[in-house]
């Protein structure tokens, strides 16, 4: 696996772009062939049709955030049910589902084209620095407009990849579409996924080197975590080599570390290989 260049940030966002313009009309096009909505996902406890609501109503979220529209007090939706990182995400998800309800889940495929073609139309042109307000990671929480791209990507292929499992239809997730994930959201989310109490008195630098780009230290000290793109040379505790969809996946919780390891798609080197399974211990998936 060679040296992975320094991306270009202006460029890749706009591949980001557009890789979830192509995810939500594949979203669309696999809601809309599904007569039962009603039928189990992958996920525990909700339907197909919870899923795609659940993505609704993120895509509603990050278009709501960029545009400034009030219409929805994200902030008050986790109120009362404050916790950790994990906690918090939880209580929105199940919250989100209800958004999306009675009539308008016959309408979801509509709803899921409407709300992702309103996020890339009143985002286009911003820079991918630009803040974009996440009341749902926590109180005046923001994330660079790359990172909500992202993540809106990444939500897009896993939950369409859930909701396909559970109406037997065939969904993939492209290696480069992964790549954009990893770069572009979690850069910014593993920091805030850390889990602080399992992370104190931790001090581990991970090599993570994803087949293709992006390269990215993880270093966890004193319950934080910082990571860093295309680092400079340094020593490191533990190298992962990944492929990205193989790394997404797990990162997600969608498949286990074993069976990546197992087929050859992940595996660890360096200094204390053993250190590996950690990475997923410190960081859970969401």
């Amino acid at each position: 696996m060679g040296v992975v260049t320094a991306f270009d940030p202006v460029a890749e966002h706009g591949r980001a772009r557009a890789a979830l313009e192509a995810a939500v009309g594949r979203l669309v096009e696999l809601v809309g062939g599904i007569g039962d909505l009603e039928v189990p996902s992958r996920l525990p406890g909700w339907s197909v049709g919870d899923v795609g609501a659940h993505l609704a109503a993120v895509y509603l979220a990050y278009g709501a955030a960029v545009t400034g529209d009030g219409s929805v007090d994200w902030d008050a939706l986790p109120r009362g049910r404050e916790g950790t990182f994990g906690e918090r995400i939880a209580a929105v998800n199940a919250l989100s589902v209800g958004l999306v309800a009675g009539d308008e889940r016959k309408r979801l495929g509509t709803l899921l084209a409407e709300h992702g073609a309103a996020f890339l139309r009143d985002s286009a042109g911003l820079a991918p620095e630009t803040p974009v307000p996440a009341p749902w990671y926590g109180p005046g929480r923001t994330v660079p407009l790359a990172a909500a791209t992202g993540l809106m990507l990444g939500e897009t292929l896993v939950h369409g990849l859930d909701i396909a499992r559970g109406a037997r239809r065939r969904w993939s997730i492209a290696p480069a579409e992964a790549s954009l994930v990893i770069g572009q959201a979690l850069v910014t989310m593993m920091p805030l996924a850390l889990d602080a109490e399992r992370a104190k008195g931790v001090r581990i630098a991970f090599d993570l080197a994803v087949k293709g780009g992006p390269r990215l230290a993880v270093v966890v000290a004193d319950g934080a975590a910082t990571v860093t793109r295309d680092p400079a040379p340094r020593p490191y505790d533990c190298r992962i080599t990944a492929e990205p969809t193989a790394f997404l996946l797990v990162s997600f919780g969608r498949e286990p570390v074993w069976k990546a390891v197992a087929l050859g798609r992940m595996r660890a080197g360096g200094r204390r290989p053993w250190l590996a399974p950690r990475l997923s211990e410190l960081v859970p998936a969401p």
